[in-house]
């Protein structure tokens, strides 16, 4: 029936409205004027057109390690992007090489459009007949992982071109043959979203894990849970990926011995993330002619792991090699003290990123230990807790090691710190300056800061950031005062109050939330919070307040 209502005649149309689009449709659609003309892009050269077509999806030129759930872009529709890339390699045989190039290179099967179209098409997928008009709905994500593992296997051509595939969390748990049938044609793939269980050793992703081992030998990515210690110790015997760069590793009961020769079988391991080790120490980064080094890692990460102190980081920070490289460490739990972080700091010379978290119940005694300091530090996270104290306590014994942080800030250890993390509300006051009395000192008050410093501080993990921003002082006026260093509002005049409030920020006032923060609220009076600013632009703010709605 439908073949036939296509291939009516216009004579036969309804009325004439119809008959006029029709003609319409007809005349733009197969005019000579639309076919002829100069094709301007046949100059342009291959890669220049790739790099075009690229913005129409720009998820498809992502080379992130990241989950198809952590990579998501805001503000776009993936499948509708993907679609609009697909159409333009209808243009002409450029068009096709291009267009593939960029289709084929990070594969994303996304579970649902992000726009409109979702509605209609969720109803259009459900399984409908005439005993049951509410059918159930089609699983779309596994009829994609289908078809692309159909034409990957038709296409060897594509297939060498995919480099990333990402899919969603219930498709890679539920359609694990299919992906097992998919990366066996893929050789040239450097991470794929691969479920749970093959990274425990679980039974039904045996023959997906050993397609990876045998046919995926460029995979960038891997991980390693409780259970999977027999194909983890196989590792140094087999390696299958010698190209791999970031491994994570959780809850695994086997040998130091065997994690070192692990670790040393990877040439171009650069980021390792150790999760409850509890049986490693520090005798991991010492030196043993019998047996491999432990390996340089540039982003190294550890939690959960008591038994390494920083006599263990200084022994392996001794090495050359590692010292040149190490640019990002976190220690979450470990066995190093807070008061002995400078003999971290001062084996680092190249260290960018720092985070540590540790509960302590002792005060630091700072008057023996020596300030930290590092030259090389970008991004610093303080994150040091005590644990809750009684009411008659005057100040929790993490306090004083904020007071050691600030003091070897304001000593200018810290050159190139822009960000500063810390559990701590008190911080902000401690690295300001005491005022000085006006015309006592002709010079400005040394704060030790060099650039704008971003102190994100709260008082417990579950809260949100607080941001406060301390700039450098600046040198005396003609006047003989000093502007000392301070934070910065962002709470301006023009804009009474941050991006983050939206464009129609006037028709709120500040409200504390209780945790540090303040949330925007509707003003019911109708009238701005008067101020001695605010009379004079009375009759504007009036006229502006009718034609705008509250927040957008």
């Amino acid at each position: 029936m439908k073949f036939l209502k296509h291939m009516r005649s216009k004579s036969r149309l309804k009325n004439g409205d119809e008959a006029q689009i029709y003609e319409y449709n007809a005349s733009t659609a197969f005019s000579p004027r639309n076919r002829s003309g100069r094709d301007c892009t046949s100059r342009l050269p291959l890669k220049l057109l790739t790099e075009i077509l690229s913005n129409i999806c720009p998820h498809a030129c992502d080379d992130n390690y990241l989950s198809l759930e952590d990579s998501m872009r805001d503000g776009g529709c993936m499948l509708c992007d993907m679609r609009d890339l697909a159409q333009c390699a209808l243009v002409s045989r450029r068009f096709l090489v291009a267009t593939q190039t960029i289709l084929y290179h990070n594969v994303r099967i996304d579970p649902v459009h992000y726009c409109e179209r979702e509605v209609d098409l969720a109803a259009k997928r459900k399984r409908k007949s005439f005993f049951e008009r509410n059918g159930e709905p089609v699983d779309a994500p596994k009829q994609r992982v289908e078809q692309f593992s159909r034409t990957l296997r038709d296409n060897q051509s594509l297939a060498i071109q995919v480099e990333f595939l990402k899919m969603p969390y219930m498709t890679r748990e539920t359609c694990i043959a299919d992906m097992a049938r998919t990366v066996s044609v893929l050789p040239n793939l450097k991470y794929v979203d691969l479920p749970d269980g093959i990274y425990s050793d679980d039974r039904s992703c045996v023959t997906l894990k050993q397609e990876l081992e045998a046919r995926c030998a460029d995979l960038r990515k891997m991980k390693y849970l409780r259970g999977a210690e027999r194909s983890f110790a196989l590792l140094s015997q087999s390696r299958p990926w010698q190209n791999l760069e970031i491994l994570e590793l959780s809850r695994l009961e086997i040998d130091p011995n065997t994690l070192v020769s692990v670790l040393a079988s990877f040439p171009a391991l650069h980021e390792l993330r150790l999760e409850e080790f509890p049986m490693i120490d520090d005798t991991i980064f010492r030196r043993n002619n019998t047996t491999s080094c432990f390996p340089p890692i540039a982003t190294f990460s550890l939690e959960s792991t008591p038994g390494l102190t920083a006599g263990g980081f200084e022994a392996y920070l001794s090495r050359p090699e590692v010292r040149e490289v190490l640019t990002d460490l976190t220690i979450l739990g470990t066995g190093v003290i807070p008061g002995e972080l400078h003999r971290i700091l001062a084996t680092a010379p190249y260290l960018r990123s720092l985070r540590i978290n540790q509960t302590i119940h002792r005060a630091l005694t700072p008057s023996n230990i020596p300030p930290l300091a590092s030259r090389s530090l970008q991004r610093f996270q303080f994150e040091i807790e005590s644990p809750s104290t009684s009411p008659h306590d005057l100040q929790p014994p993490s306090e004083s090691y904020y007071e050691y942080l600030a003091s070897s800030i304001l000593a200018g250890n810290f050159p190139s710190l822009g960000s500063l993390y810390a559990l701590s509300t008190s911080l902000p006051s401690l690295l300001l300056p005491p005022p000085a009395a006006p015309f006592a000192n002709p010079k400005a008050p040394s704060s030790g800061l060099r650039q704008p410093l971003m102190l994100y501080t709260k008082s417990i993990p579950e809260h949100d950031w607080y941001l406060t921003v301390i700039s450098p002082p600046t040198s005396t006026n003609r006047r003989g005062s000093a502007t000392a260093t301070r934070p910065i509002s962002f709470y301006n005049g023009s804009t009474q109050l941050g991006p983050q409030w939206g464009d129609k920020a006037r028709d709120s006032v500040i409200v504390g939330n209780g945790f540090g923060g303040f949330l925007a609220v509707p003003n019911e009076d109708g009238l701005r919070p008067s101020s001695s600013s605010g009379h004079k632009h009375k009759h504007s703010w009036s006229k502006s307040k009718s034609s705008a709605g509250w927040m957008g």
